[in-house]
């Protein structure tokens, strides 16, 4: 996987994992809905700053958006659609 591939998996990862919506995490960090969708989808190349700002929210260290998904791990699922209260 090539470092974007990693941060998109990662991301997506960790937010649903943590049960935040694009629009939650973009929030907390500071950041507009759509970057967070654009990383997801792997179209954007993101600075240190907002990387830390991501990290943060989701309770991580920069180095954790880039680790490898083991061996046979599924894609991270979305959340549920629909709006959630901020």
């Amino acid at each position: 996987m090539t470092p974007r591939d990693l941060l998109a998996w990662n991301v997506k990862k960790l937010r649903v994992n943590r049960g935040l919506s694009q629009e939650r995490l973009a929030l907390e960090a500071g950041l507009e809905r759509v970057s967070i969708s654009q990383i997801e989808r792997k179209r954007v190349n993101l600075g240190i700053d907002s990387l830390g700002k991501i990290a943060s929210v989701l309770g991580c260290e920069i180095p954790d958006l880039f680790v490898e998904p083991a061996m046979g791990e599924q894609q991270p699922k979305n959340l549920r659609r629909g709006r959630r209260s901020l």
